[in-house]
């Protein structure tokens, strides 16, 4: 994600414009738009040419302008796309204000959001800026006598390194170990959260076990992909089988998993720690809450007035957020996030037991 402008509006709004640069900044944006915000962007339109404007169907399509006021949002997997639905406030052409339209954003299109933002709303997007601005996957493409080094982060891709050497016999030939041993050294030095190590053959699997006896912290980030060629057209093939992005995603599911785990493991020892509506929020007036866990459906749904919490959740993460405590969203999508929901969508862990 990258945030081009934002500019403070009347009142506590804020105008946020935005790029998402991935499917998942575009599911990120589900959980930050909500019915009631306002939006922009550039978006194309059927015109009636009759001036019939009970119907927006048929006639030609035009390129123009609008903000609209949010009335649904749909992430649409498998079009690739964000859906974002609502009357028309404004548009660069008059005509067309009043009507129902809908914006269908895609990767690297701009768009304008205007709300009062939430504390986890900004936390959302500056980790999804962060994760587009910081590489957090490397792709090693490897082969006899040559390999060479990629990171990447939000489907961008830079090259690190690249390393060649011959593998005849002769004073002047190279070793593959040597070959190797570089490749074990450049991977040392890339912060990086995990490694993937592709290339035609067995080489790889030689370049890995060169990779565990030289640097066994290293290998334990490495996974291996077969692909038929190296450098861009090998990363290129392991980032067409989504190879990158499953690793994000387990990643995501990783850090959640911890804190699920952490949770039930204090909750069954009796130690510092709480869950459902009731319990989170008067550990939270007791400035006792060291990390809050909320579902992202569940705040979605009590921000919609669709809940039935008794409890404010933007007041409570508010607190829990001056308190010094953290935030942690989890997904719904995944098992973390289900074992959540089975404790209500919301949970803590405490600084202090509460009796």
């Amino acid at each position: 994600m990258r945030v081009a402008d934002r500019t403070a509006v009347e009142g506590d709004r804020e105008r946020i414009t935005v790029v998402p640069e991935s499917l998942d900044d575009l599911w990120h944006l589900t959980y930050v738009i909500e019915p009631g915000d306002r939006v922009a962007g550039d978006t194309t339109r059927r015109i009636q040419r009759d001036d019939d404007r009970t119907r927006d169907t048929g006639g030609q399509r035009e390129p123009m302008w609008v903000r609209l006021d949010v009335g649904d949002v749909e992430f649409a997997k498998f079009a690739n796309r964000l859906r974002v639905g609502g009357e028309i406030r404004d548009c660069s052409r008059e005509d067309q204000v009043g009507f129902h339209h809908t914006l269908n954003v895609e990767e690297h299109d701009e768009l304008e959001i205007e709300k009062r933002w939430q504390i986890d709303q900004l936390e959302r997007l500056e980790a999804a800026v962060e994760a587009a601005e910081q590489p957090d996957v490397a792709v090693a493409t490897v082969e006899e006598g040559a390999a060479f080094v990629h990171t990447v982060a939000q489907y961008g891709v830079e090259e690190r390194a690249t390393l060649s050497g011959t593998t005849g016999k002769g004073e002047y030939a190279r070793a593959r170990e040597e070959l190797f041993g570089e490749l074990s050294e450049v991977l040392s030095r890339l912060d990086v959260e995990a490694i993937i190590l592709a290339g035609p053959g067995f080489t790889k699997q030689d370049a890995l076990a060169h990779i565990a006896e030289e640097a066994p912290e290293v290998a334990e980030r490495v996974r291996t992909v077969d692909t038929a060629s190296v450098g861009d057209r090998g990363v290129h093939e392991v980032l067409k089988r989504g190879a990158v992005e499953e690793i994000q995603t387990e990643t995501r599911i990783a850090r959640e998993a911890e804190l699920i785990d952490e949770l039930t493991a204090r909750i069954g020892e009796g130690a510092e720690a709480t869950y459902g509506i009731d319990e989170v929020a008067t550990a939270a007036d007791y400035g006792a809450v060291e990390t809050l866990l909320v579902l992202d459906e569940r705040l979605r749904a009590e921000r919609a007035g669709e809940g039935d919490w008794d409890a404010d959740v933007d007041d409570l993460l508010e607190r829990v957020e001056r308190q010094g405590g953290e935030v942690t969203v989890f997904s719904h999508e995944f098992d973390p996030g289900q074992q959540l929901a089975n404790l209500g969508g919301v949970a803590a862990l405490l600084r202090y037991r509460l009796d």
